[in-house]
């Protein structure tokens, strides 16, 4: 009697725990059909991971759990190694200022216009069409590209800059793409909640009409065509193929350039383009020139009598007057070295080559200034091309191979 009760009590254990057993394995059945429904790809730890992590950070994980074989030689390649660097996750096109150093002078009038310009186009101003595009234009060697990059820097914007190289191709349709993708791409940082701009350098060298001796091609018809269009249509720039409406945050587009009556007159009219002439007075070029030798410890009376002196010069002028006062320390260099030496000590020396600060008095200034004048006026007066064209012109017939009856003149 005892042993059949003790054996009813056994069968019973292991009928309930088959039961749970039972149990346990249909939950388990059901969590793998309900995880091969909602699994989309082949690798489910992969779908689960999507939200916090990438195909490169999944593969760097990897490390060290493959065979050898797969593992690359001296761990220099192979599967446990991401194919992008993190570099390459950055924008080309994005430019950072902060390698300029703090000191140079910021025309309070241009940066008044520019920052009035971008502030606007973040705005919602009632009933009022704010242009998108600020061209700044004036003469050569102004300062106006370094003047923006002032800005810039004042404002913390790194923008996405384009060149007029780039707004030429081989492809037809490939520059008014490519301005379409900067824009796209700065909509995209402004969306991250971070302000941006669109930087074009010298629009009439790359879409301009130089006269009648320059081709227009389609390519410069696209980039006119798709200015204007980006400019009525700011916030739905549409990349070429892609037919999607959506609304992207709004970019303002900031240009510069040396002459805009080049470029097509629709373009530059006042609802799409604001213009603005960058002509630096008295006090804007010595205060660029106050930092242009800001490291040389020149006094500002010195600059001023300096930039009285050349009144009709660009601000470039005053920079390509400083780095010609080292010719005699680099002249002195080099016959030091030697002729022969230069290339090892330039290219394969260990040390750098430094010269101590150069003394640049007013009257150095003042000569090799000069000097750089003296090479402008024989551009000007030595226009040999006009001679060769003219005629079949002898050498040393008018002078031109006699430096010393230029001299006497």
């Amino acid at each position: 009697m005892q042993t059949t009760m003790k054996s009813s009590a056994i069968s019973g254990k292991r009928m309930g725990s088959a039961r749970v057993a039972n149990r346990s394995m249909r939950r388990a059945q059901l969590q793998v059909v309900a995880a091969s429904r909602s699994q989309i790809g082949r690798w489910r730890s992969i779908d689960a991971d999507k939200d916090s992590s990438d195909d490169q950070q999944d593969i760097t994980r990897g490390r060290e759990m493959v065979d050898d074989l797969f593992q690359g030689g001296f761990g220099a390649g192979g599967t446990h190694n991401a194919v992008l660097s993190s570099t390459e996750y950055l924008s080309q096109a994005r430019a950072s200022f902060n390698n300029i150093e703090d000191g140079f002078y910021i025309s309070p009038a241009f940066l008044d216009k520019m920052t009035i310009h971008i502030a606007k186009n973040f705005m919602d101003l009632p009933k009022i069409k704010v242009p998108l595009i600020l061209g700044i234009w004036g003469g050569k060697g102004q300062g106006k590209t370094f003047q923006c990059a002032l800005a810039y820097k004042k404002l913390g914007i790194a923008p996405i800059v384009m060149s007029a190289g780039e707004l030429e191709s081989g492809n037809a349709g490939e520059p008014a793409k490519l301005i379409r993708t900067r824009y796209r791409e700065a909509s995209d940082i402004i969306k991250k909640g971070k302000m941006c701009s669109l930087f074009i350098n010298d629009l009439d060298a790359g879409a301009g009409r130089m006269g009648d001796t320059t081709q227009y091609t389609v390519n410069n018809q696209m980039v006119n065509a798709t200015l204007m269009n980006i400019a009525d249509n700011p916030t739905n720039v549409q990349l070429p193929g892609v037919y999607k409406n959506e609304d992207i945050p709004r970019v303002p587009i900031v240009c510069t350039g040396n002459d805009f009556s080049t470029l097509y007159a629709p373009l530059i009219r006042d609802g799409r383009m604001e213009k603005y002439y960058w002509n630096p007075t008295r006090e804007d070029r010595i205060g660029v020139c106050m930092g242009i030798f800001q490291e040389d410890s020149v006094h500002r009376g010195d600059v001023e009598r300096l930039v009285d002196t050349f009144p009709g010069q660009s601000i470039d002028f005053f920079g390509a007057l400083r780095a010609r006062v080292y010719d005699d320390m680099v002249r002195k260099w080099i016959a030091e070295v030697g002729i022969e030496g230069i290339g090892s000590k330039l290219v394969n020396g260990r040390q750098k080559v430094s010269f101590p600060k150069v003394s640049m008095s007013l009257d150095v200034l003042l000569k090799y200034g000069k000097a750089l004048v003296d090479e402008q006026e024989n551009v000007k007066r030595v226009q040999l091309a006009d001679a060769y064209l003219s005629g079949a012109e002898l050498a040393g017939a008018s002078g031109s191979s006699l430096p010393e009856e230029y001299a006497r003149r």
